[in-house]
């Protein structure tokens, strides 16, 4: 049986070091595809530790792929090689377009923060604090990748949060990804083609089509992005969420990860631009460890957002480019002025450098795990419940309801807006023929007043509820 010594655990927990531990044994061959793994109570007996120990060693290891388990018969050790091909399916020309969302009394379709959850007083302290002590910085040009503190501070939370070993150097600071994404396509060429998952975020796709650059929509499976279509439909650069996946919620695992780095190293100017937007709100076991962690190629481009974590209105993102294309963006587009005011950049490094993000970070945590919760039992003790299936909730900040009725989508959503409500079908998102994805609906809790909740979910129920002849009428 595996055995490990628990005397050098440094500042992990138990189960953080078994985890660590199994791991490696997969990672080198120790532990060979389909090897079983101990059962976790005769594990836990035999390396003296409790039984949840073992269980959230498990879990954290299934989660990321490097094992999977076969009901009734245990846990196996996963093969980390590249995952099998996809049937390609045709691309149609345009993407779906975004509906304008007006007042509602619910949206189930925004990320945006709640007001109430935005640290005002302690920004307005920082930002009179940055005005007071940096009035020469606050009136220079900032270098086009921002100032040295924000990166600094960045770096220092990818260390901390994400286990990344980055130089503030190799950051740059934007008002947007969407800004950020203009300057990538400069960077890497007009003459590449983009690949993006389908289903995906439109407005990633939209954005690229906007710049005049060939654009693919990529078919995902349960572990992703589909390598065989990126070879396939000739794609250089592909664009994709992988430690959680707009909007199905899919957590690509380690094996189908070192696939897409093996796919961008057989050929130069291949990239991968790994968008991690809302990393910081997984609700079981650790954070997903990003791609860019296990690059040893130079092959991912890295980028985040705070709009996810503060607020939408606050415009500040950033992309960490590997070494060689930090140099060609300095030479060939270091004109460029940074797009974020100095007044933000120094204020937000302030927020980083002393632990206001992290409280922050732990506060909006604990109140989307509760907005999460609060929903989840609404639907649960419904006269909808039966009728639904829940699914993808551990992490980010929705999950998907299927739900058992055979109205089309677009009717349920005109039902919806009648009813004050904004709701967005998984249908909705997909770039190409929907090959499934009817009646499994996108579920926003994010901006939702905790108030309105059960009158939300009530209204949901006259949706689904009500006869046919009752929705239709008007």
């Amino acid at each position: 049986m595996l055995t490990y010594s628990f005397s050098d655990l440094g500042s992990d927990s138990l189960y953080e070091y078994l985890y660590k531990c199994i791991k490696q044994d997969i990672l080198n061959g120790t532990l060979a595809p389909g090897d079983r793994l101990p059962s976790k109570r005769s594990f836990a007996s035999h390396l003296n530790l409790s039984t949840i120990t073992i269980e959230n060693a498990y879990a954290q290891l299934l989660a990321e792929g490097y094992i999977y388990s076969i009901p009734k018969k245990g846990y196996y050790a996963a093969d980390i090689s590249v995952g099998a091909a996809q049937t390609p399916r045709a691309p149609l020309p345009e993407p779906m377009a975004e509906q304008a969302r007006g007042a509602y009394f619910a949206d189930f379709t925004s990320s945006q923060t709640h007001p109430g959850t935005f640290p005002f007083s302690t920004w307005a302290k920082l930002l009179r604090e940055v005005i007071g002590s940096h009035r020469p910085e606050l009136m220079e040009k900032s270098p086009s990748g921002g100032v040295l503190p924000l990166r600094q501070s960045i770096a220092s939370h990818l260390k901390e949060f994400r286990g990344m070993a980055v130089r503030p150097e190799q950051i740059i600071v934007g008002a947007g990804t969407e800004y950020l994404y203009g300057l990538l396509i400069q960077l890497l060429g007009h003459e590449k083609i983009y690949g993006v998952e389908d289903p995906g975020y439109q407005k990633i796709p939209a954005i690229y089509q906007s710049n005049q650059v060939a654009c693919r929509h990529i078919p995902m499976d349960k572990h992703g992005i589909c390598i065989s279509q990126l070879k396939e439909q000739g794609v250089d650069i592909v664009h994709i969420s992988p430690s959680h996946h707009f909007p199905t919620g899919i957590v690509t695992p380690i094996g189908r990860r070192y696939g897409l780095l093996s796919w961008a190293a057989e050929k130069d100017g291949r990239y991968i631009i790994e968008d991690d937007y809302d990393c910081e709100f997984r609700f079981m076991g650790k954070p997903i460890p990003s791609l860019q962690s296990i690059d040893v190629m130079e092959k991912v481009i890295y980028m985040n957002t705070f709009t996810k974590t503060l607020t939408s209105t606050i415009r500040i993102s950033y992309m960490v480019l590997p070494a060689h294309l930090m140099e060609r963006f300095h030479q060939t587009m270091g004109f460029y002025s940074c797009t974020v005011s100095n007044f933000e950049q120094y204020t937000l490094a302030r927020f980083l450098q002393d632990g206001h993000f992290e409280r922050h970070i732990n506060r909006m945590r604990n109140f989307y795990h509760n907005q999460r919760d609060t929903l989840l039992n609404y639907l649960k003790n419904s006269p909808l419940s039966s009728r639904i299936t829940i699914m993808e909730e551990d992490a980010g900040l929705h999950f998907l309801m299927g739900v058992d009725t055979s109205v089309p989508d677009k009717d349920i959503l005109q039902q919806a807006k009648a009813r004050n409500l904004h709701m967005a079908s998984l249908s909705q998102y997909y770039g190409t023929e929907c090959p499934f994805g009817e009646h499994t609906f996108i579920m926003s809790y994010s901006s939702i007043a905790p108030e309105r909740m059960e009158e939300a979910i009530s209204r949901l129920c006259q949706v689904f509820l009500e006869p046919m002849g009752s929705r239709l009428d008007g």
